[in-house]
C-alpha cells in the first residue's frame, strides 16, 4: 500500500477561526477528514502532522524518505522563511507537493516568496480546502511511481 505524509505547518491548527477572510471557514480536522477520505477511496495509506514547531518539521521531513512514497506539505508561514525546511526537503528522494490554502502569490508582497517551491515537484495554492485534495490528487501517481523505483 501506498503511503503519503501530510504535513501542515504553525498555525493551521486554528484554522476555521483565524483569518477566515482569508483561509475561509473550513477546520484542520475538515481539510483531515476529506483527505483520509479521498486516500480510502485511492487505497493510500495517509500519515498527518501538524506542527508550529520549525525544527519538529524538519525532523519528520528529514526521515520521511524511510517510510513513505510521497510527501504533501503546507509549511504555512515557513514557507517564507525556512531554509532548514527547504533544506530537509532537499535530502528526500520521495516527490513533494507544496499545497497553500491561500494564492500566497497574491497576498503581502512578504508571502509571494516561497524558499519551498523551487525545491518540490509542484505547487498547488489559492483553491482553499481544493488546493489539498488537488495536491493528494497529484501526489498519488508520483508516490506510484516513486514505488516502483525503489
Amino acid at each position: 500500500m501506498l503511503k503519503i505524509l501530510v504535513i501542515h505547518g504553525p498555525n493551521l491548527d486554528l484554522l476555521g477561526r483565524r483569518e477566515p477572510e482569508v483561509y475561509g471557514k473550513v477546520t484542520l480536522k475538515e481539510i483531515n477528514d476529506a483527505l483520509e477520505e479521498l486516500a480510502k477511496s485511492k487505497n493510500v495509506a495517509l500519515t498527518v502532522f501538524q506542527s508550529n514547531h520549525e525544527g519538529e518539521i524538519v525532523s519528520i521531513v528529514g526521515k520521511a524518505s524511510a517510510e513513505f512514497n510521497a510527501l504533501l506539505i503546507n509549511p504555512a508561514a515557513y514557507t517564507h522563511t525556512s531554509v532548514a525546511i527547504r533544506d530537509a526537503i532537499l535530502s528526500l528522494s520521495i516527490p513533494v507537493i507544496e499545497v497553500h490554502l491561500s494564492n500566497i502569490y497574491a497576498r503581502e508582497e512578504f508571502r509571494s516568496k516561497s524558499l519551498i517551491s523551487p525545491v518540490v515537484k509542484g505547487g498547488v495554492y489559492g483553491f482553499g480546502l481544493e488546493s489539498y485534495i488537488l495536491g493528494l490528487n497529484a501526489a498519488i501517481p508520483l508516490a506510484k511511481q516513486n514505488a516502483t523505483e525503489k
